[in-house]
This record gives C-alpha cells, sequence and structure tokens, in this order.
C-alpha cells in the first residue's frame, strides 16, 4: 500500500513511471530481511549509485544534517572532497561496522586485478530498532550485505519492513523503508530526483500526510504504541539521487532539502534523533582520476542556480511522500514483546476525508 494507491497526492510535481529512487537512471536498490523467532527483526538495505562500480566510478555528492545523535560513516570526505565512492548501506545502529566491513570486501572484490591496494571509505547509515529487534545480537552478517548487494536492482522497490527498515518505527506507527520520485523539466531538459528513506523518527502526536493532523487524529487511545516510543527518539536517514549535473557543493544544498520534507510530515529534529542526509547527482561521469592521467583539467557541466529551486521544490516532495509510504507500506509487527501497529489505511482515509484531503468516499 502506497499513498497514491489510496488516491492520497502529496505535492505538485509528476512522479517518475515508478516514484522510487530507481527512477534515476542506473540506481539500484537491494534488501536483506532477517525474521527469526521471536527477537530477530533487522536486516540491510544497500543502494548503488549507478550501474558500475563505484569505487572505480564516484559521483558528486554532499550531505547535511539537521540533528546528529546518529551515524553516516564517510562523511568527512565526502564533504572534503565532495564525491561519493561507494555503495551505501542501511542497517541498524549495532551494525554498521559489519556493514561497512562488507562493503569493503565486495570493493576489494570489484577490483581483484588492481595495481595497488583498493582504498575504501564506505557510506554505511543507521537507525535503532531496538524496540522489535535484539540489536545487541548483531545478527546482520557480512554475507547478508553481499546478498543484498547481488539482489539489487533498478525496478520497484520494496517498502515498509524490509531490508534496514524491518524493525523500524516512526510517529508511533510502524514504518522501515520508503521511496518516492520527482520530475523536473526546465526547458529543453528534465531531470529526476528520488528519495528512499530509513524512517525510524516521530512523536505520534505531530504526524502531519498532506498538511492533516493525522497523529492526534489517531491517539495512542485508539492504535497502542509503547510509551517509550513516543517521546521523539529515532532517527531518520534519506537518501536523494537524481541525474542532474550537480556539483558538490549543489549536492550539499539538495541535501539540506530534505529536512523540509521531514518536517512537512511532522519531523522537528528533536534532541534524541539522529537525522542525516546525503544527495549523490549522476550528471557527471569519469570523474575518477585515473581516467584522466595525462589532463591538468577536466570539463564538467552544472546546472545553472536560476534552474535550481525546482529540483529543491522535488527532494521536499519526494521525501515527504517517501516517509508516508513507509508508514503505509509497513505491517503490524511485533518482537521483544513490543507491538508496533500499522497505520490503518481506511482510519487514515476517513481522517484526510473530514478534513477535505484525499479522494472522495
Amino acid at each position: 500500500m502506497r499513498t497514491r494507491d489510496l488516491g492520497i497526492v502529496l505535492g505538485q510535481l509528476p512522479t517518475g513511471r515508478l516514484n522510487a529512487i530507481t527512477d534515476v537512471a542506473g540506481v539500484r536498490v537491494g534488501h536483506v530481511t532477517l525474521i527469526r523467532g521471536e527477537d530477530v527483526r533487522t536486516g540491510v538495505t544497500v543502494i548503488l549509485p549507478h550501474e558500475s562500480d563505484p569505487g572505480s566510478e564516484p559521483v558528486f555528492a554532499g550531505a547535511h544534517t539537521l540533528n546528529g545523535n546518529g551515524e553516516m560513516t564517510g562523511l568527512e570526505w565526502i564533504r572534503e572532497a565532495g564525491t561519493l565512492a561507494s555503495a551505501i548501506g542501511l542497517t541498524n545502529t549495532h551494525s554498521v561496522g559489519i556493514v561497512h566491513h562488507a562493503l569493503v570486501r565486495a570493493s576489494v572484490r570489484a577490483a581483484p586485478n588492481a595495481e595497488h591496494p583498493r582504498w575504501s571509505l564506505p557510506v554505511v547509515a543507521e537507525t535503532w530498532d531496538g524496540y522489535l529487534n535484539d540489536i545487541d545480537g548483531q545478527h546482520v552478517t557480512e554475507d547478508d550485505v553481499m546478498t543484498a548487494l547481488a539482489a539489487a536492482e533498478d525496478g520497484p522497490v520494496a517498502e515498509g519492513n524490509v531490508g534496514g527498515g524491518t524493525g523500524m518505527k516512526a510517529y508511533g506507527f510502524k514504518a522501515g523503508i520508503g521511496t518516492a520520485s520527482r520530475q523536473v523539466v526546465a526547458e529543453d531538459s528534465d531531470w529526476t530526483v528520488g528519495a528512499l528513506v530509513q524512517a525510524n523518527h516521530g512523536i505520534r502526536e505531530r504526524l502531519l500526510i498532506d498538511g492533516v493532523p493525522v497523529g492526534s487524529e489517531l491517539p495512542r487511545s485508539e492504535i497502542p504504541a509503547p510509551e517509550r516510543g513516543e517521546q521523539g527518539g529515532g532517527s531518520i536517514i534519506v537518501i536523494l539521487a537524481t541525474d542532474a549535473p550537480l556539483l558538490p557543493h549543489q549536492c550539499r544544498r539538495l541535501a539540506q532539502r530534505a529536512t523540509i520534507g521531514v518536517a512537512r510530515t511532522g519531523g522537528g529534529g528533536e534532541h534524541d534523533s539522529g537525522d542525516i542526509f546525503l544527495a549523490f547527482a549522476t550528471g557527471n561521469r569519469g570523474l575518477r582520476a585515473e581516467d584522466h592521467a595525462d589532463a591538468v583539467t577536466r570539463d564538467l557541466r552544472m546546472l545553472d542556480d536560476d534552474h535550481i529551486t525546482a529540483l529543491f521544490w522535488a527532494a521536499i516532495e519526494a521525501t515527504e511522500e517517501a516517509i508516508a509510504n513507509a508508514l503505509l507500506a509497513a505491517e503490524t509487527m511485533t518482537g521483544n514483546g513490543v507491538t508496533f501497529h500499522a497505520l490503518p489505511a481506511d482510519r487514515l482515509l476517513e481522517v484526510m476525508r473530514r478534513y477535505g484531503r484525499g479522494p472522495a468516499a
């Protein structure tokens, strides 16, 4: 179930064909979901920026942190050099190390005949799934990461209780992975901006969908949630991809706009939340220094800043809808003796209609 399946349209810009981050050509997503026994509810999600080995062909990137109670590895070099040179891994807080280790291993295996040892600083981001998952058990393995990489595809993206989002919750409801995309047309060019979120944040009473106070209309007295999940703790990771020819500082500016998308759903970057956003752009390729060994300079394309505002709005709308999709796609889950309930589609529609939003009855 997604927002548009219910007739709820967020924003004004058109979506891509799949309404997913994979609408950006070459981007691939893979999941491994781990559900075992009564207390394993976790997994890993990987995002590949294009069809080639990212270690051999980096792309421009930039990042923004709304609130830093979280982790995304590799950001110091991205801020310094402005390039992403690895797959992106999303998982739980206590599995960042093993996912990082596995992505290094995958990078080394991608260049077995390299003249020099491979250099790799992978990007791995986390949110905390310890309500539903035995997080201290560190159940994600290197092989799980390799399986997710092998499964990465450029088609529809599974959402909700999958991959890194398996044990996540948001706004007191079950949540997880969500995605969406927007298309921007400027004169004779058109570009796509895609978002993928791992949503594990927010306070029930602040949840908004299309501006409607859904959270306060569906209180805990109607749909219970554990008290400890209602204090604003948790985090959200947002990955933005675009095929526009952005330079690193423009990617950073794009990543900042995810903040507004989060805010439109009621997220405020609370003290205990880790809200970290990364944007990468595939509009310039062939950036590896070895490909220009005899050149002192190289030619790049840059989107004129007079046209970048449309991409900002695309990032805002795609982030907002990706969060809503994460909530709607997720199913009620119990783990560790704790239950987080799904956001019920029927009640959501009732609330939306009461406020004059969503489809007619």
